[in-house]
């Protein structure tokens, strides 16, 4: 019997966006187990299908947690234009939903000091969208 972070990890892969999506939604809250976070790296930055990326940068902001915001970070910093305009869609949907939204600027704030340079940069561009959406 495999456990829910197992059973979305292996939905991860799917060929159905569907599954992809429900699979990143499960998996943010393990985003800093090796395994969960490779396979939402991989959802963050999908090839084929935009709300995959979108759902998944929106529950790992919801998340909130330092490995949650630090894998959005990485997928910015290594985003194509529209798939950055994607990322930036799920974490503006993720500060302004119904439910408490978590202090991702000040989260980034702490990326901000990371030793990699592609998490700070990432982290600057969270943090500035974080910035636009309390204006």
């Amino acid at each position: 019997m495999t456990s829910g972070w197992e059973a979305a990890l292996a939905e991860a892969s799917s060929p159905s966006w569907s599954q992809r999506v429900r699979a990143g939604r499960d998996l943010a809250s393990f985003a800093d187990v090796p395994e969960a976070a490779e396979a939402l790296t991989g959802l963050l930055l999908d090839g084929e299908d935009t709300a995959v990326t979108r759902q998944t940068a929106e529950a790992l902001a919801r998340v909130g947690t330092v490995a949650a915001v630090r894998l959005i970070a990485l997928a910015v910093a290594a985003a194509d234009d529209n798939q950055a305009n994607w990322l930036q869609t799920g974490v503006h949907d993720a500060l302004v939903g119904p439910d408490d939204a978590p202090d991702v600027a000040a989260v980034c704030g702490q990326l901000a000091r990371d030793p990699e340079e592609a998490v700070r940069r990432g982290a600057v561009e969270i943090s500035a969208w974080a910035d636009d959406t309390r204006c």
